[in-house]
């Protein structure tokens, strides 16, 4: 890069004068100095630099290194100007227009995406980048602004230092490769190198600074015979030498898990030669045969892409290592100018061929889309913007997480769609989310960039409706899939029920009774029946009233009952439950809570099992009501006369003192009078655990031994187990 002083003002007028004086926008980039300096003043970026001598650096970069035109360089002189010099956007637009306004708006917007994991999701990170840019020169003001931003680290902290090289490892000078802006690439990733891996960059630089001289002399003695066999020849042609970079170079040691010594292509040699498309194939190993009889050839090393172009890529070349002077090995590839131009600027890109078939992907398509568009439009076209702009990934969005993990989706994906991306389990119990900040509904249609963090119910089921909610048709096939699970487990639980109420209702299950309910209910099928049973939408409380009356032009309804005679429901010390309003037979109480006469109790209707009764405070009832909600029916005690035994479990902690044992079994024994079944204490360090079983008539008696226990000097807490 030319310089003629390092002042500021030196390179403002420097800029100037890359600028045609007839230029519409000349006299406005003097605005724009003004501006600069009027709004910045002494504040500095991260990296200490001034953003006035920043903005004017990446601006001359933008005409010399690029050759994009005027409003390119007034969107770089400004691009700084709305997030760290307080100008407004508007004002912007208002004095310069409002092209290089939305050219200075992309830059903001793609600078302030969240780059938290770049490793893990460099490649959605550059796409998220080019879907969120409708004009090309963003993205290439952008790769000016990192490039000049990593050549000044020196004064920066180390943990943004970190922030900025992985950044740059991983989203730009890959971004840069793709568009095909090599040297960039290749400046970047040196840059990055120098402040990530300073002792391995300063090695690799001292080992090729002290080869250079050599390595240019051995290039020379090289490529002196060769020049000669080819004119001999008559081909026209020209001859390439050139080092790889440092980081190239690392990439290879690293790889090859070699020292720089033994890295054969720390330069290579690139034949190109001039013909037409007739002779290409034959010129071509013409070539090779004139190189190989100069030098001997590595067989291996071989690789013939001109006979049969490379696969996925159309890339055409052949490359071959030879032994040269002094027995070292050179890498060399001989292309025709029309294959160099294919594998440069065309279908066949370098980036594609050096990164393997797999990457030719349809994103990497739409990259070559802008590297084709900046190669073949004239700088003149790109400052007008009818080309500069470009609608890519129309068919994409990508969006973060709240830790940052960048997820793809297809465009006009909603809430939905995303959580079901998450996990099939976040998707089903999902009944919104916060974006950006803002609460939204499950069918808000999510834009690229935004923040996502989905909200969630176990109370929360998919329902019919929601497939008009989503965009994916996998995320469809899973809510369908949800749906059927649902069905399945409402007509099994539906089935179980009716059969629990018949049976209590001392009816038999037969094909009268099922036809009977389906007419009531006006539906088709048994699975419907069961269904609507198993997810509540069935009342079936009044199971014999409903019988009874779709039975008046049938058979009697006392013809369905079982013909055997019942014995009364409430014997001799068995408690009766009220579930429903009838009297309930076939139940269990549940182990995991063991309810006594008098606690507040639901029923659990099993598959397999009956009734399961459970205290409300069981240890399981909130799962069960949250999961299985359409399972749970109403029950309460119905016959104080018929209070049974019932079991209870204690668990005593406190101080440990003399005689205290003997106080709690004469409370237990003697004041309460209950009888126990088991008692184990355990002592360690002063205090003391203690477990107690007994058999109670009702949780009245339970309640006022609780009480006594407390009162126990030494004692701290009675609790119930179960």
């Amino acid at each position: 890069m030319q310089k003629t002083d390092n002042t500021l003002t030196a390179r403002q007028e420097y800029l100037l004068s890359l600028i045609p004086p007839d230029d519409t926008n000349y006299e406005k980039i003097r605005e724009a100095f003004a501006l600069l300096a009027s709004s910045c003043g002494d504040k500095r970026h991260a990296d200490a630099t001034l953003p006035t001598r920043h903005s004017v650096e990446v601006a001359i970069s933008v005409v010399e290194e690029l050759g994009l035109g005027s409003k390119s360089v007034l969107a770089s002189l400004l691009h700084a100007l709305p997030h760290q010099c307080d100008v407004s956007v508007i004002s912007i637009e208002q004095q310069f227009g409002k092209e290089v306004a939305a050219l200075t708006e992309g830059f903001q917007t793609i600078s302030g995406i969240r780059i938290e994991k770049p490793s893990l999701y460099s490649d959605n990170f550059r796409n998220l980048l080019l879907s969120l840019v409708k004009d090309i020169r963003i993205i290439l003001i952008k790769l000016i602004d990192r490039m000049h931003m990593m050549r000044s680290l020196d004064g920066v902290d180390d943990k943004t230092k970190k922030k900025l090289c992985d950044e740059t490892f991983y989203l730009y000078a890959p971004l840069a490769h793709r568009l095909g802006l090599y040297r960039m690439k290749m400046e970047l990733e040196d840059n990055a190198m120098k402040h990530a891996y300073p002792e391995v960059f300063r090695s690799i630089t001292r080992k090729l600074s002290e080869s250079k001289k050599e390595r240019e002399d051995y290039i020379a003695e090289f490529i002196t015979p060769v020049k000669a066999d080819l004119q001999a020849q008559g081909f026209v042609f020209e001859i390439k030498g050139r080092s790889k970079s440092v980081f190239s170079i690392w990439q290879k040691m690293r790889k090859q898990n070699v020292n720089f010594g033994q890295v054969y292509d720390v330069f290579a040699i690139r034949i190109i030669i001039e013909n037409t498309i007739e002779d290409e194939k034959a010129d071509c190993w013409k070539v090779y045969s004139i190189l190989t009889n100069r030098y001997i050839p590595n067989p291996k090393r071989l690789r013939d892409w001109v006979t049969v172009p490379k696969q996925g890529t159309g890339y055409e070349s052949l490359h071959t290592t030879v032994q040269g002077p002094a027995g070292r090995w050179v890498e060399v590839q001989i292309r025709t100018r029309r294959m160099d131009n294919i594998a440069e600027k065309g279908q066949a890109a370098h980036w594609k061929y050096k990164e393997g078939p797999a990457k030719a992907s349809s994103d990497e398509e739409r990259l070559k889309v802008i590297r084709e568009l900046l190669e073949q439009t004239s700088v003149k076209d790109l400052d007008e913007g009818d080309d500069a702009r470009i609608d890519l990934y129309r068919d994409t969005i990508f969006v973060f997480t709240p830790d940052s993990d960048l997820k793809k989706l297809p465009a006009g994906s909603t809430v939905l769609d995303f959580a079901y991306h998450v996990h099939s389990r976040v998707g089903e119990q999902c009944t919104g989310a916060i974006v950006n900040g803002r609460n939204v509904p499950i069918r808000y249609e999510l834009k690229n960039g935004d923040t996502v963090k989905i909200l969630t119910s176990k109370n929360q089921t998919p329902s019919e409706d929601w497939v008009n909610y989503v965009k994916s048709n996998r995320t469809r096939v899973k809510i369908r899939r949800s749906l059927r699970q649902k069905q399945y487990s409402h007509t099994d639980a539906g089935k179980a029920i009716l059969l629990r109420k018949l049976n209590q209702l001392k009816i038999q299950f037969e094909d009268e009774v099922v036809n009977n309910l389906l007419k009531h209910f006006k539906v088709k099928t048994s699975q419907d029946l069961y269904e609507g049973i198993g997810s509540q939408d069935f009342n079936i409380s009044n199971l014999r009233t409903i019988l009874a009356k779709e039975s008046k032009t049938d058979k009697p309804v006392e013809e369905y009952l079982q013909p055997e005679p019942v014995k009364s429901s409430i014997s001799s010390g068995q408690e009766v439950l009220l579930v429903d309003n009838e009297s309930l037979n076939d139940y269990k109480m549940a182990n995991c809570c063991k309810p006594v006469f008098g606690d507040d109790i639901f029923g659990f209707v099993t598959i397999n099992e009956g009734v399961k009764i459970h205290r409300t405070n069981c240890p399981n009832a909130r799962q069960l009501k949250e999961k299985y909600s359409y399972r749970i029916i109403e029950a309460q005690w119905y016959n104080p006369a018929a209070k049974s035994d019932y079991q209870a479990e204690l668990r005593i902690t406190g101080a440990d003192k003399l005689g205290l044992v003997n106080r709690i079994t004469d409370i237990i024994s003697g004041e309460v009078r209950v009888n126990m079944q088991s008692i184990n204490f355990t002592s360690n360090k002063g205090m003391f655990t203690g477990r107690l079983i007994v058999h109670i008539r009702d949780n009245q008696v339970l309640d006022a031994l609780t009480y006594k226990l407390r009162k126990v000097p030494g004692v701290d807490r009675v609790h119930r187990i179960r």
